[in-house]
């Protein structure tokens, strides 16, 4: 394809993402435009805010929490749903989630540890939502995979609540008769989660079948499961069914009735952030106009780049086994910074050493050209951090870190950059045949792996970066090649994916004191 008609591909697709997004954003406003969203003040500092619809009258509260390395705005078509219809609704940052200042602590794998903490957190959130103006002194608790067990916990305990929404549920507290008015909702995709839902109704009646109301929730003796079509664990959070059951549940418990829409807003926010991504391309060639391009680095052979992709791979797992990585009051997130600084550094020094000066990353070594690389990265940086993220934080995950994790997210940094540098020369920018970078990126995820089977006890937690490093390859790594390939300097993608990928974990990663 010829010049001209690749800078006419560019506009075409710059104005395409513009209007996308301009529309994405023009109906999640409308989505809720009308609602009131303010700030409630809870005991202990936990981040919450309230949902309403004004000059709605007095009306049941709605507690809502989210589930491991959530936020609250992963809540959010939860929260307008309810507060459309009526519904005060109340959603939070659990401890060491989100904008929450006071880490996750106890033992997880005791009820009395952790999880207790959570259970009377929640109560805290409940005690104050209660005393909004507003409120009728009615009580109903909302909670999505991990704080599914929290809302079913509380609820058995605190006579205040009179019905349970519980998504992706896994609790052993579920018995016959408690809690009260328990509705359980799966995706159908959700395989066990999905069983633990039949399992729940089944304890009130041995014959129940999914979408069959047993007892009477206007008495309090309730019990309804449904699977979610065609979603999983995340996608259950924006399903119209999911919304249209808990919403007619709760009217069923307290007498009321909601009519109208849900806000299945995934849709809109996919299309928003897909737009977005896409609008990198073109600016991309607006940065390759800007900037001049530096010529890509040498191709270090087939056997000498397996060497330089793979040793790290076995050899920082193993090495760190070695190493005390507690420097952090945070759960393995000292641990994978060290190693992500570790495994940068030894591939970059195996390509200096087995490719000479040629192949240690070129595109604008020294002067105004080094200048020109880091003005690039950090350009990137900015894009994926504050526009990006931004609508992410917006509409889907909190993005946007407390100052509790400013440590945590200088000392992630300290290892995602050279990371993601080597990543960048090993993969030339987005130059390199396919293949390299499916070796160089799965290599890195296989490390990961090893280092939790090495010590399980410790470093399980690492288990559920992988789903958030691949996701991050293939969304940010795509927008990066863009870069690369564009300017030539592999190094600036570096650069910038590498203060993406630091901002990323340090935002989304659960706190955890040990």
């Amino acid at each position: 394809m010829g010049a001209r008609a690749v800078a006419l591909l560019r506009l075409l697709v710059a104005l395409a993402a513009a209007v996308a997004a301009a529309l994405a954003q023009e109906r999640l406003e409308g989505v809720r435009a009308g609602l009131e969203a303010g700030p409630l003040s809870v005991p202990g500092g936990t981040p919450a805010t309230v949902f309403r619809l004004p000059g709605a009258g007095p009306a049941p509260v709605v507690v809502i929490a989210h589930g491991f390395a959530g936020s609250r705005q992963l809540m959010l078509p939860v929260a307008l749903t309810l507060a459309r219809a009526g519904y005060i609704a109340v959603t939070y940052d659990l401890a060491g989630h989100g904008a929450s200042p006071v880490p996750m602590s106890g033992d997880v794998t005791r009820i009395e540890g952790a999880t207790r903490r959570l259970i009377e957190e929640a109560g805290r959130v409940a005690t104050a939502a209660l005393a909004l103006p507003g409120a009728d002194g009615r009580l109903a608790l909302f909670g999505h995979s991990m704080a599914s067990d929290v809302v079913v916990r509380l609820a058995v305990e605190d006579s205040r609540v009179g019905a349970v929404v519980a998504l992706s549920m896994f609790s052993e507290a579920v018995t016959a008769t408690a809690p009260r008015n328990l509705l359980v909702v799966a995706g159908a995709w959700e395989g066990f989660l999905a069983r633990e839902a039949l399992a729940a109704l089944r304890r009130a009646d041995p014959a129940a079948a999914p979408g069959r109301t047993v007892g009477a929730p206007e008495a309090g003796s309730g019990r309804r499961a449904v699977l979610a079509p065609g979603v999983e664990h995340v996608g259950v959070l924006y399903s119209a069914t999911m919304l249209a059951e808990a919403r007619g549940w709760l009217d069923a418990a307290f007498g009321r009735q909601s009519a109208g829409p849900v806000a299945a807003i995934g849709g809109w926010v996919a299309l928003l952030l897909v737009a977005l991504a896409a609008a990198a391309w073109p600016l991309a060639g607006l940065a390759r106009r800007l900037v001049p391009a530096a010529p890509p680095p040498a191709r270090l052979p087939a056997g000498r780049f397996l060497v330089a992709a793979l040793l790290p791979a076995l050899a920082v797992p193993v090495l760190l086994r070695l190493v005390d990585t507690r420097f952090l009051p945070v759960l393995v997130a000292d641990y994978l910074a060290v190693h992500l600084l570790a495994y940068g550094a030894a591939a970059l020094g195996l390509m200096a050493a087995l490719g000479g000066r040629d192949a240690r990353g070129g595109g604008g070594r020294g002067g105004r050209g080094g200048g020109m690389t880091v003005a690039v990265g950090i350009g990137l940086a900015v894009y994926g951090i504050a526009v990006w993220g931004g609508a992410l934080h917006a509409w889907a995950a909190g993005f946007r870190p407390a100052a509790e994790r400013w440590p945590l997210l200088a000392a992630l940094a300290a290892g995602a950059v050279p990371f993601m540098l080597a990543d960048a020369v090993l993969t030339e920018g987005g130059r390199a045949p396919a293949w390299r970078a499916l070796v160089v990126r799965g290599a890195f995820l296989a490390s990961l792996g090893l280092a939790v089977a090495l010590d399980f006890g410790r470093l399980f937690f690492l288990v559920i970066i992988l789903p958030v490093i691949l996701l991050f390859f293939l969304l940010f790594g795509t927008m990066g090649g863009w870069v690369g390939r564009a300017t030539g300097r592999p190094a600036a993608a570096g650069l910038g994916l590498g203060l993406i990928l630091a901002w990323a974990l340090g935002a989304t990663f659960p706190l955890f004191a040990e």
